[in-house]
């Protein structure tokens, strides 16, 4: 596996794809944030944070989402959630899910992404599928990363990923610092509440096919 302390003195040539103005994106976005807004909070370098949050060391706003939505939703609530219970299902307690919403937008303006879905696309950037298989416990290292790729590649606004919880789809993450005000309208063309009784049976639908259901709340 590419954990290793990145080659000096060669230049990264990143493999690089576009998003194009009007792309749906999907997010699963916690109470305060919006459909729209970036997380402004960077992660510390070694401790919590997610696979490629910015660091005080690169601090920039930004925007996990995905371009479906139960790979937003999964990317979100289905971190070490074991199959459990005489079917066999994922529980996702009603306490923890409660606190998002699943919104669709479209995407205002193109969006230059590094393409790290393939073999070719990770080692353009030095890497293999470590990169975004590994386990929370590396994610200081994955968000290290990040910042490499940012410095060597100026014209990319984000990144594109295979995701890891909704396989082949892909996961992205947009930079707030290169991506310009106005990326994504304020208002959802479509939203679900997850602490909606009524919505949550749609999001249920959608959770479904991955042996996977948010727990109702009792009346």
């Amino acid at each position: 596996m590419a954990l290793q302390v990145p080659p000096e003195g060669v230049a990264m040539e990143a493999r690089l794809t576009v998003l194009p103005a009007g792309s749906r994106i999907w997010r699963c976005h916690s109470e305060p944030y919006g459909v729209a807004d970036f997380n402004p909070r960077p992660a510390h370098e070694f401790f919590k944070g997610s696979r490629f949050d910015s660091t005080e060391r690169d601090p920039y706003s930004y925007l996990y989402a995905a371009q479906d939505p139960v790979t937003a939703l999964a990317e979100v609530l289905l971190r070490s959630v074991e199959f459990d219970g005489p079917l066999a299902v994922r529980q996702i307690p009603w306490a923890q899910a409660s606190r998002y919403s699943v919104s669709a937008v479209r995407t205002t303006q193109d969006v230059v992404l590094v393409d790290l879905t393939t073999a070719e696309g990770l080692a353009a950037v030095w890497q293999d599928g470590w990169l975004v298989d590994c386990e929370p416990g590396e994610y200081g290292k994955t968000r290290y990363w990040a910042r490499l790729i940012r410095e060597h590649t100026a014209s990319a606004q984000g990144l594109l990923w295979p995701s890891k919880r909704c396989r082949p789809r892909t996961a992205l993450q947009f930079f707030g610092d290169r991506c310009g005000s106005g990326l994504l309208p304020p208002t959802p063309e479509e939203s679900y509440r997850l602490d909606s009784t009524t919505d949550l049976k749609e999001v249920n639908s959608l959770l479904s096919p991955l042996r996977a259901v948010i727990s109702v709340p009792e009346e």
